[in-house]
């Protein structure tokens, strides 16, 4: 009788175990996969925060993973955390917060890239006295975190605002940038009753405004000045830009888009703020703009039409015209096939290399599968030459084409913003892999 117990009480365990150590190993080959999926793309550089984990320490619990509001950023690969998606990790740090042995360090950069960061005070404030940072300028990814600074930093620019009695007729703060932190920090100058203006070479949303229609926002419950505990999880860019357009209605809250800063000037004690629509006289200034900066160009003959832009918003708006991608990443892959699932439409790819080097493979499978079912038409060892009206030439392998199209999506990356902090004099340090 008691060799029965045992085994009633062994074989339940003994299958437990048995399950577990096979659900382990499913795991762990869906993390290599990604990790090499990435390895192969040549994406394994993170670029902002990121984690660090130290194997000794690790237990292979994945709280980290489950932590991580992105999901498939850290994997479970032979019994340890590791990160297989760097290029994708924003920097919001839950992973450190939730591993039980302190496995996990957040650092800057990596060993063989470095990533500029501004140095900046507890105060957010730059190393130019009256210039502050919040946001993902400052390193740190996640609507949450971009929140929380922005309304920090703000309380911070009004207390120096004040302080400065000069020129009663100047802005106590502008400041640059609507996305989130940007937001927060508007609303926190309402609150504060100071004089400023918010500008934004774009739109409403920062980084979010130019996600692709329908793709899921991950965040977490903040508070915003005026309106208090904002409690999102994963959410669609469209709910969320909406949230953003009532957020302004409710407050009064004012942005001027559509209007770049050229130069940020010190003289006499203030900041002359010059954009492309005048010149802004402030006691403070505070950057809350993306670490993209502006796009990529292509320094072409009609890159200044209108029918240029530099990524794709809505797919269906290109429904039966002839429009042409330029770039091979995942950005322009993406786009290329998004278009070309429209009705009519007439897709061309142009891409400088022989191959997608740096697409990841779910894309370049789509987009053979794109070429093979002639949806689109690809150009690789292409070059824009000139944009026209009606047309594009490029040279192909030698060869000068000249086809018909009416838009063009130039998918060739951003522009990091580090000549712009240094022509302000802010100091910027290169870390490799440090916090």
């Amino acid at each position: 009788m008691p060799d029965n117990l045992l085994l009633i009480y062994l074989l339940p365990l003994l299958l437990i175990w048995m399950v577990w150590i096979a659900y382990g190993k499913l795991r762990s080959r869906r993390s290599r996969a990604i990790l090499d999926d990435n390895i192969q793309a040549g994406l394994m550089e993170p670029n902002t925060l990121h984690p660090v984990i130290d194997p000794a320490l690790c237990l292979g619990c994945a709280a980290c993973a489950r932590a991580c509001p992105e999901k498939t950023i850290i994997g479970i690969i032979d019994g340890k955390a590791a990160l297989i998606e760097p290029s994708m990790c924003v920097g919001h740090g839950a992973c450190a917060t939730a591993c039980p042995t302190n496995a996990i360090s957040l650092v800057f950069g990596s060993e063989t890239r470095g990533v500029d960061i501004p140095l900046l005070s507890p105060q957010f404030e730059t190393s130019v006295p009256g210039i502050f940072i919040a946001g993902e300028l400052g390193g740190m990814g996640l609507i949450k975190n971009a929140i929380e600074q922005g309304r920090q930093a703000i309380v911070h620019a009004a207390q120096r605002a004040r302080s400065i009695e000069s020129e009663p007729d100047a802005l106590d703060v502008v400041i640059v940038g609507c996305g989130p932190a940007g937001i927060a920090a508007s609303l926190g100058a309402i609150e504060q009753k100071l004089k400023f203006v918010t500008i934004d070479q774009s739109t409403l949303g920062g980084t979010v405004a130019h996600f692709p229609r329908g793709k899921l926002v991950m965040t977490a419950p903040a508070t915003l000045p005026l309106v208090g505990k904002v409690r999102f999880g994963e959410v669609s860019k469209e709910k969320l830009l909406a949230f953003w357009q009532q957020v302004l209605a409710d407050t009064g809250l004012a942005p001027q888009f559509e209007q770049q800063v050229q130069a940020v000037q010190a003289r006499d004690g203030l900041f002359d703020v010059v954009t492309s629509r005048g010149t802004y006289r402030t006691r403070t200034v505070l950057l809350a703009i993306g670490r993209r900066g502006t796009p990529r160009t292509l320094d072409v003959p009609g890159e200044e039409l209108g029918k240029v832009v530099y990524r794709l918003i809505d797919p269906e708006q290109y429904a039966g015209r002839k429009v042409l991608v330029v770039g091979g990443g995942d950005s322009a892959l993406e786009a290329a096939m998004r278009i070309a699932e429209q009705s009519g439409t007439q897709v061309t790819l142009s891409y400088r290399s022989e191959a997608y080097s740096r697409a990841r493979s779910r894309n370049r499978e789509g987009m053979a599968r794109a070429l093979a079912e002639g949806r689109v038409t690809e150009l690789l060892g292409s070059k824009v030459e000139k944009i026209e009206g009606d047309a594009v030439t490029l040279q192909h392998r030698g060869e000068r084409l000249r086809i018909a199209n009416d838009d063009v999506i130039i998918c060739a990356g951003g522009i990091l913003p580090t000549q712009f902090l240094h022509d302000m004099g802010i100091r910027v340090e290169t870390k490799f892999g440090v916090v």
